[in-house]
Formats: structure tokens, sequence, C-alpha cells
């Protein structure tokens, strides 16, 4: 039985600067990922923009992307670099041109040096700063672009970077990841403010990161719980000023106390099926779609979804999976606006390096050779014709 989606649906796929270009004086740059790679050389997407704009536009209609801020903005509240800002401007045209919409994350993870030893977010300070690399970036891009991101994954950002300690600045003080929180937020309320003075028919958003958190045994119960008030509660209040909610979903993650993963205890998943990191549970989506739906009765878009999977083989299925639960949701009266896939090609997945195979193109972490998967044309088949 095929599924079709509405004429005005968006399907996307999706990537961060940071990960597919070349690291240029950002607070990732020579990081050294679990599995040996150093965060530097990633992709070449900057060397191989002309391909990677024939991979995007064959794949989908809209592409959710953001900008190396560390190369646009050299200094605190200096101008945007004009050589970096044309190369940008020339790859969006290209895409525009190919039939492509754009949606814009402001902020991916990554800071300049500058910012971080200035104590990053972790300084209320600190605000003005990106406030003011945001609102260049808004008067500068603004007319190429249909949608906003704010900030990607927040959630993930203050939980990595201050409590389990995986990303930079690589702390664990609970206090100040709830500051880090804050900060993030006043910014995130002010630039939406400016972004709807500009262009007040773009609407904008937050990609929050959603996790079924579960509990293996009684001693798991208290840590899935906080991990869920931390994660899907507390952070979110701090992004409510919205157009639309929009949410990335990979996992299901039980406690027991803690998380399960097949990256770290593989033995602990008892034959759940799994990709490359966490465990494979699709129904998940609908869980979180529900509980924000209920919450905000806001559109929501899903910015990113994906399973990290070398083989291609769970990917090919976990497309038609998702399909199917947004499908259903969307016939159950939930007001779903769009999907992006993650990854358009294989990136550097942060702290655990290119290892870690997300795309639906392949890319070869040393020769940067770009391969499409099998996955590619189904995905283009559902984006495209808007049916599986």
């Amino acid at each position: 039985m095929e599924l079709l989606f509405p004429g005005d649906f968006i399907f996307g796929t999706s990537t961060a600067a940071t990960q597919i270009e070349t690291a240029f004086e950002h607070d990732w740059q020579g990081v050294k990922a679990k599995d040996g790679f150093i965060f530097d050389r990633t992709t070449d997407h900057e060397l191989r923009s002309k391909e990677d704009v024939e991979i995007i536009s064959s794949l989908a209609p809209h592409y959710r992307m953001s900008l190396m801020w560390s190369k646009l903005q050299r200094a605190p509240l200096a101008d945007l670099d004009k050589e970096t800002v044309a190369h940008y401007k020339s790859l969006i045209k290209q895409l525009r041109s190919k039939g492509v919409s754009i949606m814009m994350v402001l902020h991916h993870f990554t800071n300049p040096l500058w910012f971080s030893a200035n104590g990053g977010w972790e300084n209320e300070n600190n605000i003005s700063h990106w406030v003011d690399f945001a609102k260049k970036v808004v008067k500068t891009f603004g007319k190429y672009v249909s949608y906003w991101n704010t900030f990607n994954e927040p959630n993930v950002y203050a939980s990595f970077g201050w409590l389990t300690g995986f990303f930079p600045p690589f702390r664990k003080h609970p206090v100040k990841a709830a500051i880090v929180v804050r900060n993030m937020g006043k910014a995130h309320d002010i630039i939406y403010d400016f972004i709807k003075e500009k262009f007040p028919e773009q609407p904008v958003g937050i990609s929050h990161n959603c996790v079924v958190f579960s509990q293996e045994n009684v001693i798991g119960w208290f840590s899935a719980r906080l991990s869920d008030w931390w994660f899907m509660d507390f952070v979110p209040r701090h992004f409510e000023k919205t157009d639309f909610f929009g949410m990335s979903y990979y996992a299901r993650i039980s406690h027991d106390p803690m998380p399960i993963t097949w990256l770290e205890t593989p033995h602990k998943l008892n034959g759940k099926v799994h990709d490359d990191i966490w465990e494979y549970h699709p129904e998940g989506l609908r869980e979180c779609i529900d509980r924000y739906w209920n919450k905000y009765k806001k559109p929501i878009i899903i910015t990113e979804s994906g399973v990290c999977d070398a083989s291609d083989i769970l990917r090919q299925q976990a497309i038609g999976d998702y399909a199917k639960i947004i499908h259903k949701a969307l016939q159950d009266g939930i007001d779903i606006k769009g999907y992006f896939w993650w990854s358009t090609w294989d990136n550097f997945e942060w702290h655990l390096g290119p290892s870690m195979k997300f795309g639906l193109y392949e890319c070869d972490p040393v020769t940067m050779e770009r391969t499409k998967r099998p996955s590619a044309d189904i995905y283009r088949k559902l984006a495209w014709n808007k049916m599986i």
C-alpha cells in the first residue's frame, strides 16, 4: 500500500559545517576522537562544493546546513570575512538554482577559539558576541533562507560539554551546564525577535534532541528519570519562543543505572535491534512527537533522524520505518511540517570520529571520495515523490 505525503511536506537532508569542512580556529580543532582520528580535515566540503551540490540536490528538495562561525567571524564583533561570505553565498546560490531550499542553523556545537577563551557559553557577557554574529548572518544570508534553527540540540551541547565531558570544554559541572542552557536560551530569544523583524515570513525554531529514556531494572529507574527531566523537560523550557518545534530522534536508551549502548555496553542490549551506536527503536519517534505536540501544540519539524550503520542494511529499512510513523501521525492530526535525514554523506562524528557512518553517501575518511549507498536512492524517491 502506497503512502502519500502532503504536497507541501518538507523532505530534506542535513549536515553541519564543522563536521564536513576543514577545521579553522574553533574549539574542536585538534581533538582526538574515540576512533583515533584527529578533528582537522573532515570531508573537504569546501574543496568539493560543486560535487556536493550535485549530491545534495539529487537527494531532496530541502537542505539543513550551518556556517562555520570561526571562519566567518575572526574576532569579537568583527565584520564577516568577505572571502568566506562569497564562498557560502556561491554554495547556497548553486543549491537554490537546483530547486533546493535552505534551513539555516546558526549554532551547531562549535565556537571560535576567541569565544571559548573568553569563557564560552558559561559567560553571560558572551551572549552579545554570538548575537552580533547571528544578526550579521541573518542580514547577509537571510534572503536565501526558508527556515531557521537558532541552536542545534542545546541539550546535547550542554550535557556533553558540562556533564559527561565528551565535548569541549570537557567539564563535569552540572551547575555550569544549567548556566550554559540559560545563556543560550537568552540568546535564542533575542535572535528570534531579530529574525521575525527582518524576515517575518520565515519560520524560526529550535532543534531539540529527543531520546526515549527507559530503565532496564530497578536500579536504572532513577538515572533514567533524571536524564529524562534534564534532557526532555528542563532544557526545552529555555527555548519556547518558536514558530515550530524542531526535534531530532535517533534512539531509545535504557539504563542499569548507566546508559546502555552498542558502542559502550553491547553485551547489555540483550538481542535488541541496534545500529552501530544505539538501540534501534523507531516507535520512539512517535512517542516523542506525541509528547511535544501535546505540550506545545506547535508545528513539528524532524530536523534530524537517521542511523549509524556502516552496512547500510538497517538504514534502508529505517527510511521506510520512520516515514510510516510520520505518515500515521499526520493522519492522526498532528501538524508535522517536515523531516530531514541525517546525514547527506558521512562526516566527522564529533568525539566518536569518522568511523561512525550516518551518510546516505559514503565518504572515505582518507581519500574523501563520495560513494552512493543503496539507501540514497530509497530516500531520494521518498523525498522527491513524497510517496513510499
